[in-house]
């Protein structure tokens, strides 16, 4: 699931059955994941690469509920975000200071329209594929953490190794001119060619775009451009 090659709501056939058993609104993670059991897979697990969108992540976030014993928000509160002082980082819109918050736009035919949030971020809901508020300052502490191989300000959250195999290959997304631009990793995309990917980012870096607009990628080292 992290790799996005479960098949799991992961293309049209397996998008239309999950349509029936959709989460409704108010319902948490322990209450609509087990229904994805009745989800036939898009195709065999191992064999192709198509993002999961919410499905795998999400299902991950309830075995991590029922391993630690803690709602997702809890766990991730606890043993994430305080730990790495991301003090502005919240699943529940209404933790959210309203005067802070960005308003969302989408493009229509006669310019923009105003957004709302997706239903899912209804404060019951705590996905592990999307939903948090936060800010710059505190992605840039999770960013950190990871370029500095799992550790910040004396505080190890992952262990480098950890952070070696999230970045190592399991799946190529896109090959040009029979290369192999980019593969996924644990959960982030990797640049394999920065060349035959046609992207100014460094060979080896890796990171992953949020919906609304947030880009994040680690460098592993310094590119010096002549000028």
């Amino acid at each position: 699931m992290l790799t996005h090659t479960s098949g799991l709501v992961s293309g049209p056939v397996s998008n239309r059955e999950n349509a029936k058993v959709a989460r409704k609104k108010g319902e948490t993670l322990a209450e609509y994941i087990p229904r994805l059991g009745a989800v036939p897979l898009e195709f065999q697990p191992g064999t192709q690469w198509a993002y999961s969108a919410q499905a795998g992540l999400d299902t991950l976030a309830r075995i991590v509920e029922i391993v630690s014993g803690q709602d997702f928000d809890q766990f991730t509160r606890r043993r994430i975000f305080e730990p790495l002082g991301m003090k502005d980082t919240f699943f529940k819109p209404a933790e959210v200071p309203a005067p802070r918050t960005v308003t969302l736009y989408g493009k229509i035919p006669k310019g923009f329209q105003k957004q709302e949030n997706p239903e899912f971020m209804d404060g019951a809901y705590f996905s592990g594929g999307g939903g948090l508020f936060t800010t710059a300052e505190d992605y840039l502490q999770f960013g950190q953490m990871l370029a500095n191989g799992g550790q910040l300000n004396g505080k190890r959250l992952l262990s480098p190794r950890t952070v070696e195999m999230m970045r190592s290959v399991y799946a190529r997304i896109r090959c040009q001119a029979g290369l192999a631009a980019e593969g996924f990793g644990l959960s982030v995309r990797v640049i394999n060619d920065s060349v035959a990917a046609g992207t100014a980012l460094s060979t080896g870096c890796f990171g992953w775009s949020g919906i609304f607009g947030t880009h994040f990628w680690w460098i592993r080292k310094k590119t010096l451009w002549p000028y």
